[in-house]
């Protein structure tokens, strides 16, 4: 590709291959390959058998897709509801006693709620909502904490017909406030805090804030997670116990046409107002469980799944709640952060934190797939093998990644001190927009390569073009979806033109992921990233994400971010920030050592400008990394919006270890 600015260069070549053991295969709920044949032959009726096999109807579906470009209709003609499908259908078929959730708190406390009773809790709240004088396509907002009862409202919202918006725990005053006033919702539910590193982080005060700006919002629901001492506006805030006591555990689903509107989740805009995304009923449910029965090779009588991502982001949305609870399996849902050791565990110093939070509660609760970000991953190679050494992670016997691409030394830690080399990874590509995966490994079937997703799941279009849209078959170039898809937004809330125009204006017939990726000789995709994270090299357009999987294989390297500084000569030089190992020190020669690394991973034209060691990276509380304050620092601007960063503290360190390792510079 050379020169070609069109396109995005392929430097990093990886050739270890893992295969599935033959046993693994043997019993994987999909193991025959030629179902990629058979969707890509029919992908309508593919997506049709899904629907009518996991999936409970109230009314049939007579047809299975109705696209008008951009627009799709999955279903037509059926009605349901996610509720019923979720609970009632499973506690009907005898299996009320299964365990829906293992619960822990960050304090240590637990709670296993079956299925009977997350029914019955759900109906109540349901009941509840109704009081209030919730709607049928009503919204309501959900501003939680990692527990129990913020599913339980997801669920009860699902079960009488309203919309539900959940905002991330992280978000301040104005960003709630941006998401009702965009939503028009009439009901906030809260809690009045959760616990985050041993404290309680407020949430209800954020929520008082939030409303000063709002005017439709007609009654507030609280959750007494940390003993209840926040104000309490008369005859606007309830609390949820006294709410839900008198309540009937009888409240009969609300069945609702596929295309109704299930949940708005907002995702953020480069330049305008956060994003509202609309997703319906039928056809996000349908890929949503067959993704999650395929993917993670569920065994819903004997598994115990763990994804350890946050309800308010896509992910939890789709692999906490509705995936699982769709097909009747135990899954676990933990509160805090991995570092943060139980109530019961601590001593000594209270700034020192216990490491090994997450393998306790795989050996504990038995978890047998584990599902969780690179950025994690990676935070566990540096704090080092110690801490999951010393528990017992037989029981797992799948992984997955999902967030960032993973660099292919991640995923070779993962796979021999987390999976003991026996257990295959699926590392997952979707986003909120698509609702439910798209590219990945299918475990009983792929024979896998560190860091790539493989290929497209069967039922998905994926093509990779140039700038002109012309087919890249080899090499690097931007992620397209060619065909609709059951689980895909149906557009944003209150402006369809922005949809239009965000995702199906670049490239004619085509949706537009915003990502790079690359495909190599054999046919395996990779992905690189944001397209706005490929860095233009003296006319080489360079994905940061092959650039860090070069730092990162560095011995000394753990964690690594790059960016494109503002270059006069070369138009942007590449600047690396790495993590080193715990037992490894900085210094001018090992900075020297690592951009030669680099240089001969990739070639010169990849080597950094300057590599500069820092403690941490700028992460946002889902633990993605915020690369344009990267670029603020190295630029000497000032910093963006920085209201999602998890530690504020971060880039003051990152500056001041910027200016001191500067001498790299060339």
């Amino acid at each position: 590709m050379g020169d070609d600015a069109a396109t995005i260069e392929d430097y990093y070549h990886e050739g270890r291959t893992f295969a599935p053991s033959a046993e693994f295969v043997a019993s994987a709920v999909v193991n025959d390959p030629a179902i990629y044949e058979q969707a890509e032959a029919d992908f309508e009726g593919f997506w049709a058998d899904q629907a009518r096999s996991l999936v409970s109807w109230e009314e049939p579906f007579h047809t299975t897709l109705e696209w008008d470009l951009p627009y799709a209709k999955w279903f037509v003609g059926g009605k349901l509801n996610v509720s019923y499908n979720c609970l009632d259908r499973h506690v009907e078929a005898g299996l009320g006693d299964r365990v829906a959730y293992y619960f822990e708190g960050e304090p240590g406390d637990t709670q296993t709620i079956t299925y009977s009773e997350l029914l019955s809790e759900v109906s109540r709240f349901a009941n509840a909502l109704k009081r209030l004088g919730v709607n049928s396509g009503d919204r309501v907002c959900i501003y939680m904490p990692m527990i129990p009862r913020t599913v339980i409202a997801m669920l009860a919202c699902a079960r009488i017909g309203a919309v539900h918006s959940v905002i991330f725990g992280g978000f301040s005053p104005d960003s709630i406030a941006d998401r009702i006033n965009d939503a028009a919702a009439v009901v906030v539910i809260t809690a009045d805090g959760g616990y985050r590193r041993g404290v309680p982080l407020m949430l209800k005060p954020n929520v008082d804030e939030a409303l000063k700006s709002t005017n439709t919002v007609r009654s507030v629901v609280v959750a007494d997670r940390c003993g209840g001492n926040v104000d309490m506006q008369s005859g606007r805030d309830h609390w949820w116990d006294e709410l839900v006591s008198a309540e009937s555990d009888d409240c009969p689903p609300v069945f609702v046409d596929s295309e109704h509107l299930l949940f708005l989740l907002y995702t953020s805009g480069t330049t305008a107002s956060p994003k509202g995304i609309m997703h319906t009923t039928g056809g996000y449910l349908t890929q949503v469980a067959w993704t999650y029965r395929a993917v993670f090779d569920l065994r819903a009588e004997s598994d115990v799944y763990w994804c350890a991502a946050d309800v308010g982001w896509v992910t939890g949305h789709s692999y906490i709640v509705y995936g699982p609870l769709c097909n009747g399996a135990t899954s676990v849902i933990y509160e805090g952060t991995p570092d943060t050791p139980r109530e019961q565990d601590r001593s000594g110093d209270p700034g020192t934190w216990a490491k090994d939070r997450l393998w306790s509660i795989i050996e504990r609760y038995g978890v047998t797939q584990l599902y969780t970000a690179p950025t994690a991953i990676r935070t566990f190679m540096k704090w080092g093998e110690t801490w999951p050494d010393a528990h017992d992670l037989s029981s797992l016997r799948l992984l997955g990644t999902v967030g960032e691409p993973i660099n292919p030394e991640a995923w070779m830690w993962y796979h021999e001190h987390i999976g003991a080399q026996r257990c295959p990874i699926v590392d997952t590509w979707w986003q909120t927009e698509t609702g439910g995966q798209m590219l990945t490994p299918l475990p009983g079937i792929t024979v896998t390569k560190p860091g790539s997703v493989c290929a497209a799941l069967p039922g998905i279009g994926v093509e990779l073009v140039d700038d002109d849209g012309n087919v890249v078959t080899e090499g690097g170039g931007y992620l397209t979806l060619t065909t609709p898809w059951p689980g895909m937004l149906r557009g944003i809330w209150g402006d369809p033109q922005r949809y239009e125009d965000t995702y199906w204006s670049r490239y004619e017939g085509r949706y537009f992921a915003g990502d790079g990726a690359k495909i190599d000789s054999d046919g395996y995709l990779w992905i690189l990233g944001r397209t706005d994270d490929v860095m233009n090299v003296s006319g080489h357009r360079i994905s940061t994400s092959e650039v860090e999987s070069a730092l990162v294989d560095h011995e000394a390297v753990v964690e690594a971010a790059v960016v494109g500084a503002i270059d006069e000569t070369t138009g942007q030089a590449i600047v690396g920030y790495v993590i080193l190992r715990g037992d490894v020190e900085s210094s001018d020669a090992l900075r020297g050592e690592i951009r030669a690394h680099v240089s001969k991973k990739l070639g010169a034209i990849a080597r950094p400008r300057v590599v500069i060691v820092v403690p941490d990276l700028p992460k946002t509380r889902s633990g993605k990394i915020m690369r344009r304050l990267l670029r603020d620092v190295v630029e000497g601007r000032e910093l963006g919006d920085t209201t999602t960063l998890a530690d504020e503290d971060v880039v003051d360190e990152i500056r001041d270890r910027a200016e001191s390792d500067d001498s790299d510079d060339e």
